[in-house]
């Protein structure tokens, strides 16, 4: 069989097989994760969480929460297992090894609790996108049972609640905020950006017309609304600018997650997107129908997510300035 006729997940199974079979990827090494995969060989997350599968389900690897996909110390029992069980005619024993019983019948279930639970959906959530997050996937990363999980967890809604309460909590706010009301809402609206870069699924997952009640995330509701009262502001129209505030930088930070399923589906960055586009682009600006849009497009943008969430911030805050002003 030739090689183009070899489904593509399995060329990349087999090129990371030998690079755990050689040793270069050893016991306890990282692998590609699946967002790594879609853009390292140009395929789409789903030919990328089969890759994964496929080794996971070989025994080289194994998923650590909180860390990611790595090789598994008993990958290469796998193979003296795979020896053993054809014989001594193929240089094997004809026993299989205790490690492999073991493995081949699942991790115990012991232990498990509903932050072991948050901890490995969320390393999925950051890897492959919310999408990849149910409760099979969760158990599989953990080696348990899907239906032990719901002992801790009612169903996905819930345990999507408690990832979201476990991202805000790992950014508390300071206990003592800056008297500066600007600083003070600078300070916030930085902490939430670098929250949402660092978990890409969170902001698509929270909603500003149906809230939930996520306990570690009112404190930053109650920042901002203490800070704009305290400024002469009633309730209503602090709330207001809360919202304002909240929704530039979710909105902005929502691209980020966007860009990455993106990536995924056609195999192109941004800007090998944008390079396919810019004949039929050219095509449309050359009219001269939009002469600014057509100088823009001779210089060039530096297109920048986090100066965006930057230039919109100090933006904001300008306008609640004015605001405050006129109030005074």
């Amino acid at each position: 069989m030739d090689r183009q006729d070899v489904p593509r997940y399995s060329q990349i199974v087999a090129e990371l097989r030998q690079r755990i079979e050689t040793g270069e990827l050893a016991p306890g090494d990282r692998v590609p994760s699946t967002r790594e995969i879609t853009r390292r060989w140009g395929v789409a997350m789903a030919t990328a969480t089969r890759v994964l599968t496929e080794l996971r389900h070989a025994g080289l690897v194994r998923a650590v929460p909180g860390i990611g996909t790595v090789v598994d110390a008993g990958g290469r029992a796998v193979q003296d297992d795979a020896a053993a069980a054809a014989g001594p005619a193929a240089g094997g024993t004809g026993a299989r090894p205790a490690a492999a019983r073991g493995r081949r019948k699942g991790a115990p279930e012991q232990a498990l609790a509903s932050e072991r639970i948050v901890v490995a959906a969320i390393a999925v959530a950051d890897e492959e996108g919310l999408a990849a997050v149910s409760m099979r996937r969760v158990a599989a990363e953990l080696g348990v049972a899907t239906m032990s999980l719901y002992r801790h967890v009612s169903d996905k809604d819930d345990l999507l609640l408690q990832m979201m309460d476990a991202a805000f909590s790992e950014w508390p706010l300071p206990a003592d905020p800056p008297e500066d009301w600007r600083e003070r809402l600078e300070l916030a609206a930085r902490q939430l950006w670098a929250m949402f870069r660092r978990h890409p699924w969170l902001a698509p997952a929270l909603s500003v017309t149906r809230p939930q009640p996520i306990a570690s995330a009112l404190p930053y509701s109650e920042w901002v609304l203490a800070c704009l009262a305290g400024c002469g502001l009633d309730l209503s129209t602090a709330f207001t600018a809360h919202l304002t505030l909240f929704n530039h930088i979710r909105g902005t930070a929502i691209n980020a997650e966007l860009e990455t399923e993106a990536e995924a589906l056609t195999g192109l960055d941004s800007e090998e997107w944008l390079d396919s586009q810019e004949p039929a682009l050219d095509a449309i600006l050359t009219t001269g129908s939009l002469p600014t849009l057509e100088r823009l497009s001779a210089a060039g943008y530096d297109f920048d997510l986090d100066e965006l969430f930057e230039f919109g911030l100090q933006c904001t805050l300008d306008g609640i300035a004015a605001l405050l002003g006129r109030r005074r």
